[in-house]
């Protein structure tokens, strides 16, 4: 404004000059007298009519060129980096998300990271070139306890909760720990045009045991959690590392970030009964037709498994197998190393969009996999030679904000040999007494909502169930076995273990409250959790509970990283 109001009082004096001369002597008409002719005089006045047209002519140029400035000024100025900051980041910038941390009001939009939100960087980042480094990560302190003695330290194992013909049973037990707490850092850059993502989080779990509560000194250690590289470039995205399994259900899109998995607001560090998860080592493909809708391969570190994981019980070998087969299948008890037939493939689609003004996030995704073993110096009526079976799952995951900040979430898996990915909470098979291989069939849901019911309060309701069916098979291998007095193998079989579970379920309530949150010096949250947790084995003694179940509570201080 102070420009075009410079210009035009320029454009009034440069008009009252050319008046100005116009009535110079060398210019105006002669002194009037009463010799001179009328007809001098009227040529005079014509004149100065012309002039005085031409300057107005000239006027309304200089002043369309003042309003042709005045619209550049402003382009200039709403282009300019000091104008941009706020509302638009540089494509070469990296989006600032807060991944370590789940606790979100999940209202999201587009699809990977290329589309993700836009967010001032971290005060923490530091940029060299194109390229930020950020440093993520939480500090917590946690004090949980459980009405039974479940002995496997912050994170529950939901398939032994031990029963009241124990004494674990009748003891109860507390603990602090700052295991959970997590530090890591990401990496963004453009290369050649794709947008490159390095990712890192590690947290402090991994002798999640009795040896991380020490008299004088504990010595909980470092482990690695998520360690990946992402590129996406035109639509399409590839990652590779370890990372959340693409059969983990999504927040948003089939993004890797783990601010976009669902794995619920719990502080038990095994999440929640009925929840569909790995993180493993994996290769991942995805195509992004467009901002909603997104579809993905992953192929991931196989397991063949047969129980024994999170207090699971494990399957019982044929008598004549049981020494050629120990190693060949993870089990609790086995290393992890064991021989696979091909990776885990899984396939997956998500959608995510608006219905009204309300989010929603919808997919689907299928398991294809493998298992082999192979007998040798076995006798008849076994074959020695290698036996394989394919086993298969499914699943169905939505997110549907039904109104401002109430979600409601559900999830449902099935598979025959699929159970690696609920937890360990069932085998992925058994071994019948010729050798072959027979999967076992499972089932799990996760189901409840997530509701942001003020500012600084988030409240969430889950049930979460599993379901592993029964797979047995007579062993005429095993001594004394006869068709009068036979000897089962297999998993759910009469005698077995109290720990070969039929149902495992759990009701959990979570209440998260911000007590304070800085966009520069970070946040501080209480995270509270009580879940009631009970299971029911396939077999049970005569007189035997039927039923086992205990009553966890978490109460957390998380200070987050700007």
């Amino acid at each position: 404004m102070n420009r075009t109001l410079i210009l035009s009082v320029l454009c009034a004096v440069w008009v009252g000059a050319h008046l100005m001369a116009a009535e110079t002597p060398e210019n105006a008409p002669n002194t009037p007298n009463k010799d001179a002719p009328a007809a001098a005089t009227s040529d005079d006045l014509q004149r100065l009519r012309n002039q005085i047209a031409e300057q107005a002519e000239q006027i309304k140029r200089l002043q369309q060129a003042v309003e042709s400035q005045q619209k550049l000024i402003e382009e200039t100025l709403k282009n300019s980096p000091s104008a941009t900051t706020q509302t638009t980041a540089n494509a070469d910038q990296p989006v600032k998300l807060v991944p370590a941390v789940n606790i979100v009001n999940p209202r999201h939009t587009g699809q990977g990271q290329a589309q993700a939100e836009n967010k001032k960087p971290s005060p923490l980042s530091i940029a060299i070139g194109n390229t930020t480094f950020t440093p993520l990560g939480f500090m917590d302190m946690t004090y949980f306890t459980r009405t039974t003695n479940v002995g496997s330290g912050i994170g529950t194992n939901f398939g032994g909760i031990p029963n009241n013909t124990t004494a674990a049973g009748h003891l109860s037990e507390t603990n602090f720990t700052a295991q959970n707490s997590r530090v890591g850092f990401r990496v963004d850059s453009t290369v050649l045009g794709a947008k490159v993502l390095g990712y890192l989080e590690t947290d402090f779990l991994f002798n999640n045991d009795s040896n991380s509560y020490q008299i004088t000194s504990n010595s909980a250690a470092l482990r690695l959690r998520n360690y990946f590289v992402d590129i996406e470039k035109n639509g399409f995205e590839v990652m590779g590392g370890q990372d959340w399994s693409l059969l983990t259900p999504n927040r948003k899109g089939l993004s890797p970030l783990p601010s976009d998995i669902f794995y619920t607001q719990n502080m038990d560090t095994n999440y929640q009964v009925g929840l569909v998860w790995t993180r493993a080592p994996q290769f991942r493909f995805i195509a992004h037709p467009n901002e909603n809708v997104a579809f993905g391969v992953a192929l991931e570190n196989p397991q063949q498994y047969v129980g024994g994981g999170a207090g699971e019980g494990t399957v019982t070998y044929p008598a004549a197998l049981n020494t050629l087969l120990t190693p060949q299948f993870q089990s609790g008890a086995s290393p992890t190393g064991v021989p696979n037939l091909f990776p885990d493939i899984i396939f997956k689609g998500a959608f995510d969009g608006k219905v009204g003004n309300k989010a929603m996030h919808f997919e689907a995704a299928g398991l294809v996999r493998g298992y082999k073993n192979y007998l040798l110096g076995v006798k008849p009526p076994i074959i020695s030679g290698s036996n394989t079976a394919v086993g298969f799952g499914g699943e169905v995951n939505s997110n549907f904000e039904l109104f401002k900040g109430f979600h409601l979430i559900e999830n449902a898996y099935f598979s025959d040999g699929g159970g690696r990915y609920i937890f360990g909470q069932s085998p992925d098979l058994i071994v019948r007494p010729n050798g072959d291989i027979s999967p076992v069939h499972s089932f799990s849901t996760l189901d409840g909502f997530e509701a942001q019911v003020a500012k600084n309060s988030l409240i969430a309701l889950y049930y979460g169930g599993i379901y592993v069916d029964r797979n047995v098979a007579f062993d005429p291998t095993a001594t004394g076995s006869t068709l009068k007095k036979p000897v089962y193998i297999g998993y759910g079989f009469p005698g077995s273990s109290y720990t070969n579970n039929r149902y495992v379920q759990e009701l959990t309530f979570d209440w998260v409250q911000t007590l304070w949150k800085n966009p520069s010096y970070g946040a501080l949250s209480l995270i509270n959790q009580y879940s009631y947790l009970w299971r029911e084995p396939w077999y049970v003694a005569t007189a035997g509970p039927k039923q086992a179940h205990t009553n966890l509570i978490y109460i957390n201080l998380r200070y987050t990283l700007p």
